[in-house]
């Protein structure tokens, strides 16, 4: 249980290290990723005005829809994919990826990817 607890610490610290680095505006969000063993989130965050200009995840009918299974790396892709149309349909270009304190490999790598793919610059 402590070793739980202190990778859970760990991780909070490589959040907030992250965070004090980059800053969102409304136009050049930050994206925010979660990343839970069956489920991956991306939001884009305006930190000057304290709101989420736009969101995607796992959790809604028409990813989970197109895809297999909702903790992989298609379904990732779909995420990274709906998040950049949403972007591109407001009017934004440039975001400024925050990995939450994951390491970028794997579905958080592959999420940037297909952003990037999507019409996003970062």
């Amino acid at each position: 249980m402590a070793t739980k607890l202190a990778r859970a610490a760990k991780r909070r610290k490589r959040q907030f290290r992250i965070r004090k680095k980059i800053k969102g505006i409304a136009d050049c969000p930050r994206l925010s990723v979660f990343r839970s063993t069956r489920h991956i989130c991306v939001q884009a965050i305006d930190d000057v005005s304290g709101r989420t200009l736009a969101s995607a995840s796992t959790y809604e009918k028409e990813i989970r829809e197109k895809v297999k299974s909702t903790g992989n790396k298609d379904s990732a892709a779909a995420v990274g994919k709906s998040i950049a149309e949403r972007l591109v349909k407001l009017g934004v270009a440039k975001a400024v990826f925050d990995r939450g304190g994951n390491r970028f490999h794997g579905r958080v790598k592959v999420l940037a990817d297909s952003a990037r793919e999507g019409g996003l610059k970062f």
